[in-house]
C-alpha cells in the first residue's frame, strides 16, 4: 500500500507475507531553496486546496487574528494598523515576540507556508517608541538626493526587520499635484521626475538587484531587508480640488505621463507588491479597474510581484460601505487584487471568495495567478528559510537586550546599540539638514539675517511647533494620525537650541509670550515655530490652507518686535500673506522634520549650508489651487525649484 503524505520525506514499510522492505523517499520541490523559484511555485500551488489558496491572498489584523485560524486557514499575511491593540506601548522585542507566535502557527499548518506581516512604516519604524523618525516624503523630495533616499531606505529595513516585520507599505509614489490633498506630506513632490529619482529609496529597503534583473519581476536581497509596497495606483495625488479617495479626471496619456510614470521607475528596481488607489479614474474606481490593474500594470508594465488592496478598500467598492461584500469581492478579485486587507471580517471574505470560485463567478485560473504572485514574493523574500525574526537587530531600534550573563558579551551589544542608533539619527539629522529650504533670508538686499550668531545675549524661542515632538513628527507617528507632545524619544527646535548656544545666552521659552516678555526685554532675536496639527489622509483634506493655531497672529506679534526667523512646520505650502512675509526676518520651511530638531540648528548657525528646494509650487491664494510648474497662468509666491 502506498501512502501520499505531503511535504515530507518518508519511508513506507511494506510487511506481507515476507516482502522485502521498501523504501520510498519524497521530496518536496518547494522546500528546496535551491530549486528554481517558478519550481517551487508551481509545485506548491499543485498542493494546495482552494481553501488554502483563499487564506494566502487573505491579510488580516493582529488585534482580531487567533492562532488557531491563522494555522487552520492558511492565512497568508498579517497587518497592524496605526495606533491598534494590543501593541501600540509595547517595544519592538515584545512585537518580534508576538509576531514570531503567529509566524509559529503559520509553519505549524500543512503545508508550512509563512506569513508575510505589514505595517506603514512610512518614514522610518514609525510605530515603535524610539524608532528614527526620518523627515516625511516632501522634505526627503527637497533634498532632490537619491542616494540619501536609498541609505535612509536601508535604515528604515533594519528597524523593521528588527520588530519581526517583512513588509511595509511604503514608498508613497504619488505625484501630488493639489496641497490641499491630505496626504500631500506623503508625496515627494508635484513634478514627476523628483518622484521618480526617490524611487531610489525602493533598493534601499529591498537591496540592489543584480544587472540584468528582468524588469518588474520582485526583488528582496536578503535578511535585513524587507518586501516594499509602490502606492498608491494609480493618481491618488491628482484628484479633483484635493479630496483624498477623490476621483482623478484625465486622459490616459496624462495619467501615463504624470502618474504611472513613477512605477516604472519602481518596477526596475524590482519592487515587490503595489498597493491600489482607494481614489478612482474618471469615475472608475481604481480597485475595481481591471484594464489599469490587470491589462496596465501586470500585463503592459510586466509586473509579476502581488497586487494588495488598501485597507477595507473592497468595502468602499458599494453604498453604503460594507453592503453586499459578496459583490466586492467578486469585483475585486477580477479586477486584479491578488492579497486583500480585509482586515477584520476575514471569515466573511474567505467564505465568500470561496463560493464565488465554487460558483464559476470567479475562475480558478486568476485565484492561481494571485497565489502564485503572492508566493513568488514570499520565496524572494527568503521567508521560508527565515520565517522568524532575528533578534540581534534589535539593537538597531534601541530595544533593550535580553541578559546573557556575560558581561563582555553585554558591554560589546551595549557599545553596538549605541553606534547602530548613533549611526541611524545622524542619517535622519542629514536629511533634515538638507530638506531645509530658506524662503526668506533678510529683509534688506545685501544684508542677510542669517546664519544665526550661538552666543547671542538673549533670545526667545515660543511657538506651538517649537518644543513639541509629536507635531515636528506629523501623521504616521506612533498613531495614524499622529500625536502632541513626547510620543516618541528625539530633540525638538527648542531642544536643539539650547543643545547650541552658548554657555552665557539665556534662553526664554514661552510658547505664547506674554505682553510683559515682549516688551521688557532686550531680545537679540526670536525664533517662531509654528504650523500644521499632526494629521493622516481625509482628516488632512483642507481647502483653506491657513497656518493653524493662530500662527500668523503669533508670528505678527513677535515680529513687530524682535527680529525673528520662522520655521515653519508643515506637511505642504501653506498661506503666507505678504503683509506676513514682509515682518518676517526670515523664513525657513523645514516640512515634517521628525526626531532630529539638530539637524534645523545645523543649518541656521551656518555649520552648513541651505540645500533643500521646493519640491511644490507655493501658491499665493487657495484661489489660484491647483497650480503647478508649466501652467499658463503660474504666478507662484515661490516657484517650484527643479534641477
Amino acid at each position: 500500500m502506498k501512502h501520499s503524505i505531503p511535504c515530507a520525506f518518508t519511508s513506507i514499510e511494506a510487511v506481507s507475507g515476507g516482502m522485502n522492505q521498501v523504501e520510498e523517499t519524497m521530496s518536496c520541490v518547494y522546500k528546496n531553496p535551491n530549486a528554481p523559484i517558478e519550481d517551487r511555485i508551481k509545485d506548491l500551488v499543485s498542493r494546495m486546496t482552494l481553501q488554502e489558496k483563499v487564506g494566502q491572498m487573505t491579510q488580516i489584523e493582529l488585534c482580531v487574528a487567533t492562532l488557531d485560524d491563522v494555522r487552520n486557514l492558511s492565512i497568508g499575511s498579517m497587518v497592524s494598523g496605526a495606533g491598534k491593540e494590543p501593541l501600540e506601548k509595547a517595544m519592538a522585542s515584545d512585537w518580534a515576540e508576538t509576531i514570531d507566535r503567529f509566524q509559529q502557527a503559520a509553519v505549524d499548518s500543512r503545508l508550512g507556508i509563512p506569513l508575510a506581516y505589514g505595517i506603514d512604516a512610512v518614514h522610518g519604524n514609525n510605530r515603535f517608541y524610539g524608532a528614527t523618525i526620518f523627515p516625511h516624503n516632501i522634505g526627503l523630495g527637497a533634498t532632490g538626493d537619491a542616494d540619501l533616499a536609498q541609505r535612509i531606505g536601508a535604515a528604515v529595513a533594519l528597524e523593521v526587520r528588527a520588530s519581526g516585520i517583512h513588509f511595509n507599505f511604503a514608498p508613497c509614489v504619488a505625484v501630488c499635484r493639489d496641497p490641499r490633498w491630505g496626504r500631500c506630506y506623503e508625496s515627494f513632490s508635484e513634478d514627476t521626475n523628483i518622484v521618480r529619482k526617490m524611487t531610489s529609496i525602493i533598493t534601499g529597503l529591498q537591496g540592489q538587484p543584480p544587472v540584468g534583473h528582468p524588469k518588474g519581476y520582485p526583488f528582496v536581497a536578503g535578511r535585513y531587508n524587507v518586501i516594499a509596497c509602490a502606492k498608491h495606483f494609480v493618481g491618488d495625488g491628482g484628484t479633483e480640488k484635493g479630496i483624498n479617495e477623490g476621483n482623478t479626471i484625465s486622459s490616459y496619456d496624462e495619467l501615463e505621463s504624470i502618474h504611472m510614470a513613477p512605477y516604472l521607475d519602481c518596477l526596475y528596481k524590482g519592487v515587490s507588491t503595489v498597493m491600489a488607489s482607494y481614489s478612482s479614474w474618471n469615475g472608475c474606481k481604481l480597485h475595481a479597474h481591471h484594464f489599469l490593474l490587470t491589462e496596465i500594470l501586470k500585463g503592459k508594465l510586466g509586473f509579476k510581484g502581488f497586487l494588495i488592496s488598501d485597507w477595507k478598500a473592497l468595502d468602499r467598492l458599494s453604498e453604503p460601505r460594507g453592503s453586499n461584500y459578496r459583490r466586492c469581492v467578486y469585483t475585486a478579485i477580477n479586477a486584479g487584487i491578488d492579497m486583500v486587507m480585509v482586515p477584520y471580517r476575514y471569515k466573511q471574505f474567505i467564505e465568500d471568495l470561496i463560493s464565488l470560485v465554487e460558483s464559476g463567478e470567479i475562475q480558478m485560473t486568476r485565484i492561481d495567478d494571485a497565489v502564485e504572485r503572492i508566493l513568488r514574493v514570499k520565496f524572494v523574500a527568503g521567508l521560508f528559510e527565515y520565517p522568524f525574526s532575528d533578534r540581534s537587530l534589535l539593537d538597531t531600534i534601541g530595544c533593550k537586550s535580553h541578559g546573557s550573563g556575560n558581561e563582555e558579551e553585554e558591554y560589546k551589544n551595549a557599545i553596538m546599540k549605541i553606534l547602530a542608533l548613533r549611526l541611524h539619527r545622524e542619517l535622519a539629522r542629514e536629511a533634515v539638514r538638507k530638506s531645509l529650504v530658506l524662503l526668506k533670508n533678510g529683509k534688506n538686499p545685501g544684508k542677510p539675517f542669517l546664519p544665526l550668531e550661538k552666543n547671542a545675549e538673549r533670545v526667545l524661542i515660543a511657538g506651538t511647533h517649537a518644543n513639541n515632538l509629536g507635531y515636528q513628527c506629523g501623521g504616521w507617528t506612533r498613531y495614524w494620525q499622529g500625536s502632541s507632545g513626547r510620543i516618541t524619544t528625539g530633540t525638538t527646535i527648542l531642544d536643539a537650541f539650547r543643545e547650541v548656544m552658548g554657555e552665557k545666552t539665556e534662553v526664554i521659552y514661552e510658547k505664547y509670550p506674554s505682553p510683559n516678555t515682549l516688551s521688557g526685554q532686550n531680545f537679540s532675536f526670536a525664533i517662531v515655530g509654528v504650523g500644521e496639527e499632526p494629521y493622516a489622509e481625509s482628516a488632512g483634506d483642507n481647502s483653506e490652507l491657513v497656518i493653524p493655531l493662530n500662527g500668523s497672529e503669533l508670528i505678527s506679534t513677535i515680529a513687530d518686535r524682535i527680529p525673528t526667523l520662522v520655521i515653519l512646520i508643515s506637511g505642504r505650502p501653506l498661506v503666507i500673506e505678504p503683509w506676513l512675509l514682509e515682518k518676517m526676518d526670515a523664513l525657513v520651511v523645514a516640512w515634517l522634520p521628525g526626531t532630529e530638531g539638530r539637524g534645523i540648528t545645523d543649518v541656521v548657525f551656518g555649520d552648513y549650508e541651505f540645500e533643500g528646494r521646493l519640491p511644490m509650487t507655493w501658491f499665493r491664494t487657495t484661489e489660484e489651487l491647483p497650480i503647478n510648474k508649466g501652467d499658463n497662468s503660474c504666478d507662484p509666491l515661490f516657484p517650484l525649484a527643479l534641477d
